[in-house]
């Protein structure tokens, strides 16, 4: 009996313990097709970039000496690619700035155009796949003092403000030649290490940057605008300037997309409670989905309990297309490759559960009341086969339904990573 014969007889029986249940299987994977996932290029090279610029900057570190990270544009491609065909759907690609092809020049990143990402775009289109972007605001000598966007210094600022000008631009250039908006993140690590006298003036600095860079009108079928809070970062323990609060504010007044990242909050505060709330202010949400340990140490995401519960508030069939699902993790312990495929299809297992809930029966018995009901259902759906489910999806995707994957990864691994030591 062959792999797919045993995973299509455990499909029939999980299709109808679920129908049981008064849950289309079928149902839920063809939702589950249509919700795309954008995995993140600075996996691939532990936030290097293509400029040389040498040390991360901005409270960002990657941990790790795992031989064969990506060094050029192609390599970096050619290791998504190898990602991506062991992952189920059809997803998306998330570029910062700093990731750049500019020919050996040296460009200045207030100076970066849609032709220094020609070849994102047409790997993109030949993929047939949408990409997101992010201005990238640290790893740069502008960035040193740990001021950006809201720094004192008008040259410094103003710099940064055209740093995030071109960017919306390349974002644009990049929704139009796909077909799909572009989700363009504004991030920036500015802070105080200890305690400010004055937290008021860098943050209307912030918001005058922001209202700068905002000010041209881009067609949201070819852009969209998201901001990033964060409670903390390393250099910025005392006050972050982009803080969560004043990004959703700003968001909400200006009709911008605000991003949750699941580890930019308190280590033991949940971003679940957020989207739902956020989502009744702000057109749509930009996801970035990571794992901290402890603090925001971006660990590559697996499928934990609070993976699902995010997974449940954007599933939800009046939400599902207002939020923007992304990944926001490095590890250099590990084989990047597998890191991508690991991360990236735990949050595909994720949604299938999400989507394999009787949602109707949940919400009557919460709306009379009946959360002995609720909780029941809820606690029997975690040990239905979901698994076989997960298989016959991979299946049908034309990808490893099991650990098989690995083996892929392993050999990639044996006959291109190991020749870039």
């Amino acid at each position: 009996m062959s792999d797919t014969t045993k995973i299509d007889k455990a499909y029939e029986l999980a299709r109808e313990r679920y129908a049981e249940m008064g849950v289309d299987t079928e149902k839920a994977m063809a939702a589950l097709a249509s919700i795309p996932v954008s995995l993140h290029c600075w996996q691939g090279d532990d936030v290097g970039g293509f400029e040389g610029a040498g040390e991360l900057t901005g409270g960002i570190q990657a941990t790790g000496n795992y031989p064969g990270k990506a060094r050029t544009a192609d390599e970096l491609r050619a290791d998504a690619d190898k990602a991506l065909s062991l992952i189920p759907g059809t997803h998306r690609f998330n570029l910062h700035a700093m990731y750049a092809e500019t020919g050996g020049k040296k460009v200045e990143r207030d100076e970066v155009a849609p032709e220094h990402f020609a070849g994102w775009i047409d790997w993109a289109k030949s993929k047939g796949m949408g990409l997101d972007f992010n201005p990238s605001y640290f790893s740069h000598p502008l960035a040193d003092d740990g001021f950006t966007l809201s720094s004192r210094d008008e040259a410094k600022r103003a710099y940064w403000v055209r740093h995030g000008i071109a960017c919306r631009k390349i974002g644009a250039a990049m929704g139009k030649a796909l077909g799909t908006p572009t989700v363009t993140n504004v991030w920036i690590p500015d802070g105080f290490k200890d305690t400010p006298a004055d937290r008021e003036t860098p943050r209307r600095q912030l918001m005058k940057s922001l209202d700068e860079m905002f000010a041209e009108e881009i067609d949201a079928a070819h852009n969209l605008d998201a901001v990033e809070g964060k409670l903390f970062g390393i250099g910025s323990e005392s006050c972050v300037i982009g803080s969560h609060e004043f990004y959703l504010g700003y968001a909400i007044s200006r009709n911008k997309l605000v991003c949750l990242d699941a580890g930019h909050y308190h280590p033991t505060e949940s971003i679940v409670d957020k989207i739902g709330a956020a989502l009744m202010f702000v057109p749509e949400i930009l996801l970035h989905v990571s794992r901290g340990v402890r603090w925001d140490s971006d660990h590559v995401v697996t499928l934990t309990d609070d993976l699902r519960a995010i997974a449940e508030e954007v599933s939800l069939p009046d939400r599902v297309k207002r939020v923007h699902i992304g990944l926001d993790f490095f590890d250099a312990s590990i084989n990047r490759v597998a890191a991508w495929t690991i991360g990236t299809r735990c949050m595909v297992k994720a949604l299938l559960a999400a989507l394999l809930r009787p949602l109707e029966t949940l919400h009557e018995a919460e709306a009379a009341g009946d959360f002995t009901t609720r909780l029941a259902l809820q606690e029997e759906l975690k040990t239905l086969p979901f698994g076989a489910v997960w298989e016959a999806y991979c299946v049908r995707k034309g990808v490893p339904a099991g650990a098989e994957w690995l083996d892929e990864v392993r050999a990639y691994e044996a006959t291109v990573l190991s020749a870039r030591a």
